[in-house]
C-alpha cells in the first residue's frame, strides 16, 4: 500500500479508533491489528502483559540494526468501581482525563456496549446558591437506565471498562474526528511502517499495552526485544486554538509529525533527532517540534532498559486529546508514516546505532 492511499488511512484510522481498548483490557484493539497485519501477524507473539510483537529481518550489508518501534494500544476511560442501589454506577478514571468533559457525555460500558450517559445531579439543584466550580469525582455517576442494583448488575460489572460513545468520521478539510487518536493514529503509523522494506535494519514493532497508566508495556516489551535504537510513535497534544498565543501551541494540526526534544520521561537522543529533521528536509517532508516537556510516553520506558537504549519519537499532532472527540489531519499521518520509513532505510544503510553522542557509530 502505497503511504499516499489517504483513504486507506482514513479506513484504518478510523477502524482503529472505534475499537475499545482502555487500559488493561487491549483485547479488541489487538484483534483489529492482527487483522490488518494479515500475513504479517502469523509470526506475531503476545506477551504475558499483553503486548503484540512483531519482528521482520532485512539482510543488509553487515549486521542488521535492531530498531523498536513502539505504538500504545491503549486508550484512557473509565472504570466501573461501585454499583449504587439507585442503579447508578460509580467509576474511577484510567489515565489522564479531565473531569470537565465528562457531565452528560454518552458512553458504553463493559464487553456488551451497555449504552449510558454520564450524568452531574448537583447541576439542577434548585438551592445552588452561585455558579457550580469543576465537578468531582463523587458527584459523577453513570446512568445506565436501570432503576435498582440489581437491575443494573444484569448488565454491567464492577471492573468493566467505560469508553466514550464516539464513532470515527471524516470531519472538515482531511480530518479525522474519533476518539482514542491518542494512540491509534501511532498504532496505524506502525502497521503501515510494517508493510515497507528496510535493507540492513531488524523492525520489533511492539504495539504496547498500558502507556496510559505508566509506560508498563513498553517496559516489558523492551527488555524482551533488546533494541539497538527505539522510537516511540503516538498521537500528541495540540494547543492551536483561539487565545492560546502562538508559543503555547504544543503543536499545530496539519503542520507535520512532531520531534519531541524532551519531556517528563525522556529526554530525545539528540543524534536521532539530526537525522529524522535532517531526512525530512532532504526529502521535502514537514515536521514540526513539540512545544511541551510535560507528559511522557513509551519512549521513557524504552530508553531505560537494559543497559539504555537511544531514543526519540515521532508524534501525530491531535486536538482535544484525551477527550471523546479528538482531531487529526490525515496529511499528518501521511507524512509520519513517509518520515519514519525514510529514517529506517537510513539507519540501515549506514548502519547507524546512535552510541555515541558524539557522532553515530
Amino acid at each position: 500500500m502505497g503511504v499516499g492511499n489517504h483513504e486507506h488511512l482514513r479506513r484504518l484510522l478510523s477502524r482503529l479508533s472505534d475499537a475499545r481498548g482502555v487500559s488493561g483490557d487491549e483485547r479488541e484493539v489487538r484483534a483489529v491489528l492482527r487483522e490488518e497485519l494479515g500475513e504479517l501477524a502469523e509470526g506475531a507473539k503476545v506477551d504475558a502483559l499483553g503486548n503484540l510483537l512483531v519482528t521482520r529481518r532485512f539482510p543488509g550489508k553487515g549486521t542488521p540494526v535492531r530498531v523498536m518501534l513502539a505504538a500504545h494500544m491503549d486508550e484512557v476511560g473509565l472504570m466501573v468501581t461501585h454499583l449504587d442501589k439507585s442503579g447508578r454506577l460509580r467509576f474511577a478514571p484510567v489515565g489522564g482525563i479531565d473531569l470537565r468533559i465528562l457531565p452528560a457525555l454518552p458512553v458504553l460500558v463493559g464487553p456488551d456496549r451497555v449504552p449510558g450517559v454520564i450524568g452531574l445531579e448537583t447541576v439542577y439543584r434548585e438551592d445552588t446558591a452561585e455558579q457550580p466550580g469543576p465537578p468531582r469525582l463523587r458527584d459523577l455517576t453513570i446512568d445506565i437506565g436501570c432503576p435498582s442494583r440489581e437491575e443494573a448488575g444484569r448488565w454491567v460489572k464492577v471492573g468493566d471498562r467505560v469508553t466514550f460513545a464516539t464513532a470515527a468520521r471524516e470531519f472538515g478539510d482531511g480530518l479525522v474526528l474519533a476518539k482514542a487518536l491518542d494512540n491509534r493514529a501511532g498504532c496505524a503509523v506502525l502497521v503501515e511502517l510494517l508493510k515497507g522494506n528496510y535493507p540492513g535494519v531488524e523492525l520489533a514493532a511492539a504495539f504496547t499495552v498500558q502507556e496510559e497508566v505508566g509506560l508498563r508495556g513498553a517496559r516489558v516489551a523492551a527488555h524482551a526485544l533488546a533494541p539497538d535504537v527505539g522510537l516511540a510513535l503516538e498521537g500528541t497534544v495540540c494547543a492551536d486554538l483561539p487565545g492560546v498565543d502562538e508559543a503555547s501551541h504544543v503543536t499545530r494540526l496539519g503542520a507535520g509529525p512532531a520531534l519531541s526534544l524532551m519531556d517528563a520521561a525522556s529526554v530525545a537522543n539528540r543524534s536521532m533527532v539530526e537525522v529524522l529533521t535532517d531526512t525530512a528536509r532532504h526529502l521535502g517532508i514537514p515536521y514540526q517540534f513539540r512545544r511541551f516537556a510535560a507528559g511522557g510516553n513509551d519512549a521513557g520506558a524504552i530508553s531505560l532498559a537494559l543497559e539504555g537504549v537511544p531514543t526519540a519519537s515521532v508524534s501525530v499532532p491531535c486536538r482535544y486529546i484525551h477527550g471523546p472527540a479528538a482531531v487529526a489531519a490525515i496529511e499528518d499521518v501521511a507524512a509520519a508514516i513517509r518520515l519514519v520509513s525514510a529514517f529506517l532505510c537510513r539507519v540501515g544503510d549506514e548502519g547507524l546505532r546512535f552510541r555515541d553522542e558524539g557522532g553515530a557509530t
